[in-house]
């Protein structure tokens, strides 16, 4: 398991890589709607409290991530991909099992640290497909990958409700489970990606930083430019775990239940498209064609979202934003190609600290206005302006990848 990847195993790795992605992705979703819970409980039932709590768990697990992300990413051109997703997941499950058996909040805290320290599962998993899918298909892989992120996202939440339910230690230990058997396939069948000779020769603390990352990303033709497009989109989809709930629920006064339904609609057509449509639309547009497409019908969704009156033309706009999962593949095909083999890891580092900052000012650029629109609703009504921001930097986003989401020439296929 220590030699690197056949040209013959390169799909099987591809599906064990979408395997892991699923279960880890699946882990954190069962987690949305229970943490809150376990939190107000600690609090004594104190909403208030909790929100604040909510508010520093996020922005600290997003600070680590930041400062951590780009050390793992190097780490694994370094060293590979393997050790490095190993160690992601078992630091996942360390986390759950401080939330099972967590006497106070203080604990929680210790967990959600651990795990933003080790948070680079599903960015070294991104470095991977890079690892063993030609160029040309590197968008149809990262197609996949997003399909395992619709799949923890949209049936993870469902899952921990109905554990939720027979005990408040449960959906945590399930997700334990989960990260141990995930950890225990990847240590067993998981092979390594990045052969010896495509490694970086040492480790330099100089480029495992946010700012060394920034270098990366400068160094290349487009690439910074291209980061930003991601930027804005993260910052963008930051909005729907945001305030979504919150605006579906003040503006149409759907139940708990309909509003379950909607978001899983909404990722069951996210998983379709990322499933069977990102390969044709990538072959008959091309990469640049895609990001393009996925960025376009995300302005015209989250405006749909923020302007739609009634629930049935909310509804609307669910087939139409399902495009924006044209996105990430469109943009890491693009970006991948402008990295040698050992930088993959770097760069996949530096996307998920840009992540990492997007989920730190992300909740108060949405909550922080909706609180506003909702104050003045009488005389404004104008509560799904978050939408409308989130809108307003996806068309930013799609202007600047008109200029910098150029294709380049194809470099040689992996060996």
């Amino acid at each position: 398991m220590t030699k690197a990847i056949s040209r013959n195993h390169r799909q099987a790795a591809l599906g064990f890589i979408f395997i892991t992605a699923c279960l880890d992705v699946l882990s954190l979703g069962v987690m949305i709607p229970v943490l809150p819970e376990l939190m107000k409980r600690f609090n004594g039932g104190d909403t208030a409290s909790t929100a604040l709590w909510v508010v520093l768990f996020a922005t600290t697990w997003g600070v680590m991530q930041f400062f951590c992300s780009p050390i793992l990413g190097l780490m694994s051109d370094r060293w590979g991909r393997r050790p490095v997703i190993l160690t992601s997941i078992f630091g996942l499950g360390v986390d759950f099992l401080f939330m099972a058996f967590a006497p106070t909040l203080w604990w929680l805290f210790v967990g959600r640290v651990f795990n933003g320290m080790t948070a680079a599962s599903f960015s070294t998993a991104g470095a991977y497909v890079a690892d063993v899918t030609k160029p040309e298909d590197r968008a149809k892989g990262f197609g996949l990958m997003g399909a395992a992120f619709g799949v923890g996202f949209t049936f993870g939440p469902a899952l921990g409700g109905w554990l939720w339910q027979f005990d408040h230690r449960l959906p945590f230990l399930v997700c334990a489970g989960l990260a141990l058997c995930n950890w225990l396939y990847g240590f067993f069948v998981l092979p390594e990606s990045l052969p010896p000779e495509k490694r970086v020769h040492r480790f330099d603390w100089s480029k495992a930083n946010p700012l060394g990352s920034l270098n990366l990303l400068r160094s290349k033709p487009d690439l910074l430019g291209l980061a930003g497009v991601g930027f804005l989109f993260q910052l963008a989809h930051n909005v729907l775990p945001s305030v979504f709930v919150l605006y579906m629920g003040f503006r149409y006064h759907w139940s708990t239940a309909v509003i379950g339904l909607t978001l899983m609609g909404s990722g069951i057509a996210g998983i379709l498209l990322q499933s069977f449509v990102v390969g044709p639309v990538v072959k008959r547009v091309g990469e640049r064609g895609a990001l393009l497409i996925g960025l376009f019908s995300g302005c015209v969704g989250f405006m749909i979202y923020g302007l739609a009156p009634t629930g049935w033309l909310y509804l609307c706009g669910l087939p139409i934003f399902a495009f924006t999962g044209l996105i990430q593949p469109g943009l890491q095909g693009l970006m991948t190609r402008r990295v040698q083999p050992w930088e993959q890891g770097q760069l996949q580092g530096a996307n998920s600290a840009m992540m990492g900052v997007t989920a730190i000012v992300g909740p108060s650029l949405y909550l922080l206005p909706f609180s506003w629109a909702v104050r003045h609703d009488a005389t404004v009504h104008l509560p799904g302006l978050p939408a409308l921001i989130a809108a307003a930097l996806l068309l930013a986003a799609t202007v600047l990848a008109i200029r910098v989401a150029r294709p380049v020439a194809v470099e040689p296929s992996v060996a």
